[in-house]
């Protein structure tokens, strides 16, 4: 049986009570570290993980007790990262609630358990306490990353102190009273369907890949962080990564034309595999490329400049949102400082694609952007 035919996908539209594959993402209130500390061994972001806390060790525990629930879902995988917790859910057969009704209840548990991390006194500032220990040890491995047997034993032990008190705080003040009590996780879980089978390895690898990159983003804060107001020309910017690529000197844009595509559509693709040649030839040259990279030629372009490790400019249609960071490739070349990622507007989180009149307005930035810096101006 193939993996296509093993799995069964939610349909774009379809009703969310169908099998098929849910990354979901719940969300501390207020991005508050409470559920686990970051330890990067000998500063090494390759080796980096999540030492967790009480509370999230019983958040854990609280998702791995999904499937005793509801038996037709199963958790495939997740993360549970400082502030926040991924997991890929898997459904199996269609189920007469939805998997909202799932996802609801899995919050309204977490919601007791951090109302009882409150209540019995450990306060959000303090929920990360009984790692200094575990991080400590941690610091001072060299080859492997190994929570200390009695470190774990009280975390476990707190975990179920936990899971102890908010049910006897329930009972004690009563379900509506307690439920009104300020919770640690006051937003829904996100739930995302996945509609194609790439997606499954795509979202674990990203799952498994979160605390490396937020060790990198620490380790090489200058290159994460969004920078406002970058003045290019009379033009202002928003941007993330090595801003120092700005004063590299030479620059050229990276720009299919279509009569380019037309011609190779009709058979004739020389002058368009000249002209993504000449783009690579120019960057092994030193020159610094800037572009948008919307079609697919332009991409091929970006990913032999990744690939080959060079320098290059990229604009966005969109903006940055708090907590940003670029996905696969980018971020690498991000973190080496070989990427600058610019955008001309605020982040809008209702836009999903790119139209093209902002095609034609990026195109021309990038022109805009090498004629000035090529030029005497300076940024």
């Amino acid at each position: 049986m193939s993996a296509h035919e093993h799995w069964q996908w939610q349909e774009p539209g379809g009703a969310w009570k169908g099998a098929g594959l849910y990354h979901l993402t719940l969300t501390v209130t207020d991005r508050q570290p409470v559920l686990g500390a970051l330890v990067t061994p000998d500063g090494d972001a390759a080796s980096a993980r999540v030492v967790r806390t009480a509370l999230g060790d019983a958040l854990v525990d609280c998702l791995m007790s999904i499937p005793r629930h509801h038996a037709e879902v199963q958790v495939l995988h997740f993360c549970l990262m400082s502030d926040h917790l991924h997991a890929v859910l898997y459904v199996r057969r269609t189920m007469l609630t939805g998997i909202r009704t799932v996802v609801r209840g899995f919050w309204q548990a977490a919601k007791k358990l951090g109302r009882a991390c409150t209540q019995a006194g450990v306060s959000l500032s303090q929920a990360g306490a009984p790692l200094s220990q575990a991080g400590a040890s941690l610091s001072r491995a060299r080859s492997s990353f190994v929570v200390p047997n009695d470190i774990r034993d009280e975390l476990k032990e707190e975990s179920r102190r936990l899971q102890e008190v908010a049910a006897a705080l329930c009972g004690q003040m009563g379900t509506e009273p307690y439920y009104r009590l300020e919770p640690v996780f006051r937003e829904m879980p996100f739930i995302r369907p996945m509609a194609r089978y790439s997606q499954l390895p795509n979202t674990i690898r990203y799952l498994d890949m979160n605390p490396q990159r937020l060790a990198t983003k620490r380790l090489k804060p200058g290159f994460f962080r969004v920078q406002k107001g970058i003045a290019v020309g009379a033009r202002s910017y928003d941007g993330v990564g090595n801003v120092a690529l700005l004063m590299e000197g030479v620059y050229d844009t990276v720009h299919v034309r279509h009569v380019l595509v037309e011609k190779a559509l009709h058979g004739d693709d020389q002058e368009l595999r000249n002209y993504k040649n000449a783009c690579v030839i120019k960057a092994r040259r030193a020159v610094v490329l800037v572009s948008p990279f919307i079609s697919p030629d332009e991409k091929q372009v970006m990913q032999v400049l990744l690939k080959e490790q060079r320098p290059f400019i990229l604009l966005t249609d969109n903006g940055f949102r708090d907590y940003y960071k670029p996905a696969d490739g980018l971020f690498d070349a991000c973190a080496a400082g070989r990427l600058l990622i610019l955008s001309p507007w605020p982040y809008d989180g209702g836009k999903r694609h790119i139209c093209r009149a902002d095609c034609v307005a990026l195109n021309a930035m990038a022109d805009e952007i090498c004629h000035c810096l090529n030029g005497s101006v300076k940024p």
